[in-house]
């Protein structure tokens, strides 16, 4: 399947006015980290770039942390913390963050299979974790989760992770991925990895036989 999202142009990284704050004084604002643990989180408070969900959205999954349904590949922790930029970086309670990505195989989950989709609602701290797997490749698009945070049943913001390609090319030599000939540079030739221009990227940390990845997702 093919997933197209919207131009690049419309995926920019947005800058953010309120109020009479000064762009430059909001930034300095956001510059505080959320708490979360190391493996991957990106500094400070980030807005996120926006992008299309794709074809292979259904609407929101089923409410629950691990998201695998036993679907083999390299296990990831993605421990996310939601917050307010123009609240000042404040953690956002109540939220609910839905993600769904592609199998080891490159594959999505359709009709009733549920498998790599799932919801989580964020806590007192802005926090919610998924247990996934590492995506694979497909399409030839960098390989990438996709998420939706909602904090009220009015607004959402879509977008997604990337992963670095020193990354990928260790993850894609393990079982499942060995099966199939990875692409030599995964996120080469994808416009939305290069739109974002590295702020969605995650840096995940090995963690036992897997990987632990913290990003804090900043929204408007």
């Amino acid at each position: 399947m093919t997933d197209n999202g919207t131009s690049p142009g419309s995926r920019r990284a947005l800058l953010l006015a309120a109020g009479s704050l000064s762009v430059a004084a909001l930034a300095a604002g956001c510059a505080r980290p959320a708490a979360a643990p190391p493996g991957g989180a990106t500094p400070g408070c980030v807005l996120a770039v926006k992008a299309g969900a794709g074809p292979n959205y259904s609407g929101p999954g089923r409410t629950r942390s691990d998201v695998t349904d036993g679907r083999a590949g390299v296990p990831l922790r993605l421990e996310l913390t939601v917050v307010r930029a123009s609240a000042g970086c404040r953690p956002l309670a109540g939220a609910a963050v839905d993600i769904w990505q592609a199998d080891a195989a490159g594959v999505y989950s359709e009709g009733r299979e549920t498998f790599l989709r799932g919801v989580q609602v964020t806590d007192g701290s802005g926090r919610c974790v998924f247990r996934t797997i590492v995506p694979g490749w497909y399409a030839g698009l960098a390989p990438h989760i996709h998420f939706t945070v909602r904090p009220d049943p009015r607004s959402e913001t879509t977008s997604q992770f990337f992963f670095p390609e020193d990354f990928l090319r260790e993850v894609y030599a393990r079982e499942p991925y060995a099966r199939r000939k990875a692409p030599r540079s995964p996120n080469a030739h994808d416009d939305r990895y290069r739109a974002a221009a590295g702020t969605m990227t995650l840096a995940p940390a090995a963690e036992g036989g897997g990987y632990r990845a913290a990003y804090t997702v900043g929204i408007a």
